[in-house]
């Protein structure tokens, strides 16, 4: 049995894979509370399959882009608890993550988090030959820099709030293919499958060198002028 923790964003999640089948999953709007919601919500995950934790056989963590405050919550618990069990440790990518449920389009899928300050985080992903391969490299960026450089009908997921969905719509028309609210939800389904790709694999993390992905610049750099707002 494996677990897969998200806690990248306000939006977190948690679920259990036996057998390479999801055997439960909670997601919660969590704020910034990462800290006092995450292990009780695992224990109700675990009491509701009636499952101990000392049967997990692997943690896979979201690894970032993403929140400073989440990030470290989920990593350090997960950390701690591959240490622990003394299991392995897989660390994927948040945006791979997101991709990942609309990949099976054959589209390019662009996910899109908030990077904070009009600015997001993103990358371009693609499915060949049954994996998910990166084809343009997580970075911040605005939209106005984003757009023009997608020239293909690309799958848009992640934090699609309505000005950003205007914006796609408007400057990119038909080739914005805007993924449904409840496609955008943040689930550790898709990431613990990812997680199992890579642990059949043999890719695993040291607990001692995984560390989270910001891609934040440092903080005194001036955000970018840009009339876009990740706002809801």
């Amino acid at each position: 049995m494996q677990l897969a923790i998200d806690t990248s964003t306000d939006t977190a999640s948690v679920a259990l894979v036996k057998d390479n089948e999801i055997l439960a999953e909670l997601t919660w709007r969590c704020g910034q509370n990462h800290t006092t919601t995450l292990l009780p919500n695992l224990d109700a995950l675990l009491r509701q399959t009636g499952t101990g934790i000392q049967a997990v056989e692997a943690i896979i963590v979201a690894k970032g882009p993403g929140s400073y405050n989440g990030l470290r919550v989920g990593i350090s618990a997960a950390k701690g608890l591959a240490l622990s069990l003394g299991v392995p440790l897989v660390g994927i990518n948040t945006l791979a993550a997101a991709a990942y449920p609309h990949a099976a389009t054959g589209l390019p899928v662009c996910p899109i988090l908030s990077a904070g300050r009009g600015e997001i985080s993103t990358a371009l992903y693609q499915m060949k030959d049954g994996d998910l391969r990166q084809i343009l490299a997580e970075e911040i960026t605005t939209m106005e820099t984003l757009c023009p450089r997608l020239e293909a009908e690309t799958v848009f997921c992640g934090e699609l709030t309505p000005p950003v969905i205007e914006y796609l719509r408007e400057h990119l028309k038909q080739k914005a293919i805007i993924a449904a609210p409840s496609a955008r939800l943040r689930r550790a389904g898709p990431l613990a499958e990812l997680g199992l790709k890579q642990i059949a694999a043999g890719k695993l993390d040291d607990p001692a060198t995984l560390h989270p992905s910001y891609l934040r610049r440092p903080n005194i750099t001036k955000p970018r002028k840009n009339n876009i707002t990740m706002g809801r």
